[in-house]
Formats: structure tokens, sequence, C-alpha cells
């Protein structure tokens, strides 16, 4: 065989476990990214609450059952936490749930991983390593949702409307759980309308929806609720168009007059507080 034919082949063989893989990717009726928030605001005994919360709802009846009833009946699933820019930590890697033992399979590997803490909040560096997931997926699904949980806003990493729109121009989906609380974070009060500012600033893409979590006690009632509405394709009620389309929107929200936050919120108070302790 001429040395020039040899290098062909070669070449050819070179490629050939590449996309040999990409057809070997597994179909499922969905690729969901958990996102979950583990930033300064959170203390301990919160970021367990969270975590409890996942376990106890990947494995819950309800949400088995909205898997085992979509055209596939699998959904694959990874799991990592967010804090600020430079911390993003993968806990479980892409994993197939297809039955009540992969669920349960899923839940004890993910209680068997310590939980993380980090500093500060980035929900647009979230997005980009959630875009990073989905390249990574073993999977190939109808549908891709990125769910981002969090009880505050963005304010350190890119700014929040250029991140969400370089996921939902990949049709990505991403939704939502804003947990409400009083908690004052560094001396200061929560920003009032974390809902709101979800809605407008962090959610988008094919079908986003939101599910608020009334303080850390209510996330297991809240994620359980949103995993089974976005594993079965549905939405809750009245959310049919949420999303703002400004960045700097400062303006009453829906049905309630309340005062939408504007996406740099975030960044203001951060500033904000960097220059009271200087």
């Amino acid at each position: 065989m001429k040395p020039s034919l040899i290098a062909l082949c070669m070449l050819l063989l070179a490629g050939f476990p590449a996309a040999a893989q990409e057809r070997q990717k597994i179909p499922v009726d969905l690729e969901l990214v958990l996102a979950v928030d583990v930033s300064g605001s959170i203390d301990e005994g919160e970021a367990a609450l969270q975590r409890r919360g996942y376990i106890d709802a990947i494995r819950h009846p309800e949400v088995v059952k909205a898997v085992t009833s979509g055209i596939l009946r699998r959904i694959g699933v990874t799991y990592f936490e967010w804090a600020g820019q430079f911390w993003q930590k993968p806990v479980v890697g892409w994993r197939l749930i297809d039955s009540q033992k992969a669920a349960d399979a899923f839940a004890a590997e993910l209680a068997a991983k310590p939980v993380g803490l980090g500093p500060w909040t980035s929900i647009s560096t979230a997005i980009l390593f959630g875009m990073e997931q989905f390249e990574q997926s073993p999977f190939e699904g109808t549908r891709q949702i990125l769910d981002i949980s969090g009880d505050g806003p963005n304010n350190t990493g890119a700014m929040l409307p250029g991140a969400r729109d370089l996921a939902t121009a990949r049709r990505i989906t991403i939704n939502g759980l804003p947990i409400i609380n009083d908690r004052p974070n560094f001396g200061r009060q929560p920003m009032p309308n974390l809902d709101l500012y979800y809605r407008n600033c962090v959610i988008g893409g094919p079908g986003a929806f939101i599910v608020a979590a009334d303080g850390f006690g209510d996330f297991a009632r809240a994620i359980r609720r949103k995993l089974v509405l976005e594993i079965a394709g549905r939405r809750p009620a009245g959310q049919d168009r949420l999303r703002g389309t400004g960045f700097a929107q400062s303006r009453p929200g829906p049905e309630t007059g309340r005062r939408v936050p504007p996406c740099d919120e975030g960044e203001k108070r951060f500033r904000g507080m960097i220059d009271d302790e200087w």
C-alpha cells in the first residue's frame, strides 16, 4: 500500500469513532440540566434543604410517572451546583432515568455527594455552563431544558440577558425556580420581587415558565411540581407569555402592579455593597 493511501486510511479511521459516537446518542424525550444555587446568600442548612428537595422530587412517584408517560418513556438528567462567576461544580453526570429504579439510583447518587457552597451569584455563568453540559450529553432529546433555582439576582459574570439569549438561540428552554425569602444578605435586605426578575430576565425559550418557592421550607413542593410540569411538557396556568423584552425595564409586574426589577439590579446592588465597604 502506498504511503499516501495508508495516511488516508488512518485519517478515515481516526474520524470513525467520533462519528460512530455521534450516531450512538441515546434518544430521550428530554435532556434536563438541573442547575442549583449554592451562592453566598445560602447557608449550609438552606443548601441541605435544596439538596433534599431534589433527592425527594426525583424519586417521587409523580415525577417517575411523568417520565414514563412520554413517547420514549425516558429522559436524560444531570445536576450541578453554581455560585459566582468562577464556581460551577458538576455533582451527578448525565444519567438515564426510565424507571423508578433508575430514579432511585440517581437520588441515591445525589444524596451521597457533599453539598457545596460558593461566593457571589452568577446566573449568567450558570446558563453558559449549562449550555456546555448539553454539548457533552450522551443523549439526544426532543427537548432541552436548563432548570435554574436560586434566591437572588445575578451580580457577577456576564450580563444576564446576553447569556439567556445565547441559550434560547440554540432552542434551549430555561425554566426558573426563584426562592422567595426575606433573610438579609451581607447586612442588606434581599431584592424584592425576585419571581418577577426571574420572569423578565432569566427564563426563556419554548414553553419557559417559573415555579416560585415560598422560602426554603417550600422548596421540596415547588421542585416536585416543576419537574412534573417540565417533564410532561406543560407549564402552569397563566404563564403563556412571561418573558420581558427590555434590559433596564422597571415596569409594573403582570396582574400585580409590583415593580419588575431591571435585569442589572443585582449588579447595581453588588456595586453599592462594595462602595459601602470602601
